[in-house]
């Protein structure tokens, strides 16, 4: 627990939630698990117990008319929103006694509660700090250079350096090092980043009003627009094995994995 501890009730989590996707249309409702999308992703969110609220936020009438259905809390927002993090300043700008808003992914079911604590302990820990996300070591078998998943480097105070699609760090003298050693680690070992920030409430209206920035508009990465114009992130590190729900086979890989892991509770 942080050695700050702020009341729940003054955290409140806000998950951007289109209809509209390029690569999976309508993904945040798909109910072939027996529930919307958005609802697994509600549920997960709101078993941390830092959150006072779990809003959704959205700009079409079939979501919201979803999450009213199974009793979540929904607002509606423009449809014009360029980035999920205008859509969640928007949705926040209503809501009174709230230092702390988590932005959680709408296509993120397997979301961990304890990345959630994590995220708000990590900007409590760091009071200059503007926002907070998560990093996660890579498991076994994943592969680091693949341009979809993100990378982030920290400083010795666990604050982002950099984010970007390529695999950094590099590790200059790995061929040197494996020669000596087969099983040599590189010194600095790489880190996946978890989509899931947590802002302070002032800045999400400062982030709104910032230009886009080289460095976000090459690696396609908004949080680098934060980096790029000066301002702080501090990274919590944690074990995060899922990932977010892009695509109709990554939908139905999760349905599978989640049929096992049902088995083996039933099992047990």
């Amino acid at each position: 627990m942080s050695p700050y501890p702020r009341p729940a009730s003054r955290v409140a989590a806000v998950i951007p939630a289109r209809y509209g996707s390029t690569r999976f249309p309508g993904k945040v409702l798909v109910a072939e698990s027996g529930k919307p999308l958005i609802q697994h992703v509600v549920e997960a969110t709101r078993r941390s117990t830092r959150l006072g609220r779990v809003i959704v936020a959205t700009d079409d009438e079939r979501v919201r008319s979803a999450v009213l259905g199974f009793g979540g809390e929904v607002v509606m927002t423009r449809a014009d929103h360029p980035n999920g993090t205008s859509r969640i300043a928007e949705a926040a700008a209503d809501l009174e006694g709230v230092d702390l808003i988590v932005n959680v992914q709408g296509d993120e079911p397997s979301m961990e509660p304890a990345l959630i604590d994590a995220a708000i302990d990590a900007i409590d820990h760091d009071p200059d700090a503007n926002v907070s996300t998560i990093a996660s070591p890579f498991a076994p078998g994943e592969d680091w250079t693949n341009p979809n998943v993100v990378k982030v480097v920290l400083d010795a105070r666990r604050r982002a350096i950099y984010f970007s699609r390529a695999p950094i760090p590099c590790w200059r003298d790995e061929a040197r090092d494996r020669a000596a050693d087969p099983n040599a680690a590189p010194p600095a070992r790489p880190l996946k980043h978890v989509g899931l920030y947590v802002y302070r409430r002032p800045f999400l209206d400062t982030f709104v009003r910032l230009a886009p920035t080289p460095l976000e508009r090459t690696e396609q990465l908004e949080q680098l627009r934060v980096l790029e114009h000066g301002f702080t992130i501090a990274v919590a590190i944690g074990h995060a094995p899922f990932q977010g729900i892009d695509t109709r086979e990554q939908y139905e890989e999760w349905l599978r994995r989640r049929s096992r892991e049902s088995g083996v509770r039933s099992q047990e």
